[in-house]
């Protein structure tokens, strides 16, 4: 715990969490909005690191590594098209999620920002698809500071409810995104029985 305390009031913090949440862009098993959590909890117990700069840092990583998805995606996009044939399924799955990021792309990557694995889904399949750079990168920009703030925040409420505890306030601030996340998914998958 001492080493923890000590290595998140260090400047090496903020490289560190620049790296992953890049990472977790293009590279989905890196646990950004862990360590964003725990450092929300870190900046509420003991001051350090300061909560504006884990948010901003954590919003620019994502944002770079977004942007990389999107590039992997804007490259190879034209071979995936390429392969799949005409009158296929997995041609019509792949022109009516263009025809969806083309009417609502906006909102497919807010909201995919916040489901571990579908932000990279999303941004890979808005460079493939060929959804305009200057909207993914607005779009993008609303996605990962709305996502950093939560993230950090949820941490901050959590180190603020067991400041003398922080790991206590880590378990709290990840139970409450993972239930978070849990009601998301019920009530899309009560929306999409409604729906069939």
């Amino acid at each position: 715990m001492h080493a923890v305390e000590g290595f998140v009031s260090t400047p090496w913090v903020y490289v560190a969490l620049f790296g992953i949440a890049m990472l977790d862009g293009f590279f989905p098993v890196v646990p950004s909005e862990t360590l964003v959590i725990t450092l929300g909890v870190f900046a509420a117990a003991q001051g350090e690191p300061e909560l504006f700069w884990v948010i901003l840092v954590a919003a620019l990583g994502a944002f770079v590594g977004d942007h990389i998805s999107y590039a992997i995606g804007r490259r190879s996009g034209a071979r995936i098209q390429a392969r799949l044939k005409e009158g296929s399924r997995a041609r019509r799955v792949y022109e009516r999620v263009g025809r969806m990021l083309a009417e609502r792309g906006g909102l497919v990557l807010v909201a995919a920002r916040y489901i571990p694995g579908g932000r990279t889904a999303a941004t890979l399949t808005t460079g493939a698809t060929g959804f305009p750079r200057r909207s993914f990168t607005r779009f993008d920009a609303v996605a990962v500071l709305s996502w950093a703030i939560y993230s950090a925040c949820l941490g901050y409420v959590g180190g603020a409810a067991f400041e003398e505890t922080p790991l206590y306030g880590v378990a709290l601030g990840l139970a409450l995104a993972f239930t978070i996340t849990l009601v998301h998914e019920g009530v899309r998958g009560l929306r999409a029985r409604a729906g069939s």
